[in-house]
């Protein structure tokens, strides 16, 4: 944990490293996960003296972690969708809808 986070950043940390921890993760990935994830919320909140662009631009994540939970009636969106599809090289991607992206990427 470095010095420079707030009190708030620190509960952060903790909060997320432990359950991490509790859903099984090793001890050395929480760290790695909580610290990258209390970062990430410190550039978009502008607390931090360097971000990247993906940092400030894209949605926080606590809001992707509720997205990627499948948990609720959304689930994850179209452009999250494509953008797996995209990494997993589906072909055809670019003309499937978004339940069809689903099932091509639970294949």
């Amino acid at each position: 944990m470095p010095q420079s986070w707030s009190p708030k950043r620190e509960r952060q940390y903790r909060h997320i490293k432990s359950g991490l921890v509790e859903h099984g993760r090793s001890e050395s990935l929480a760290d790695e996960i909580a610290a990258r994830t209390v970062n990430k919320e410190r550039a978009r909140s502008g607390e931090s003296q360097q971000r990247s662009k993906g940092s400030t631009r894209d949605i926080s994540s606590g809001r992707r972690g509720g997205l990627w939970s499948h948990k609720g009636p959304g689930g994850r969106t179209k452009d999250q969708l494509y953008a797996e599809a995209k990494r997993r090289g589906i072909e055809g991607r670019s003309k499937m809808s978004k339940a069809q992206l689903e099932q091509a990427l639970n294949r």
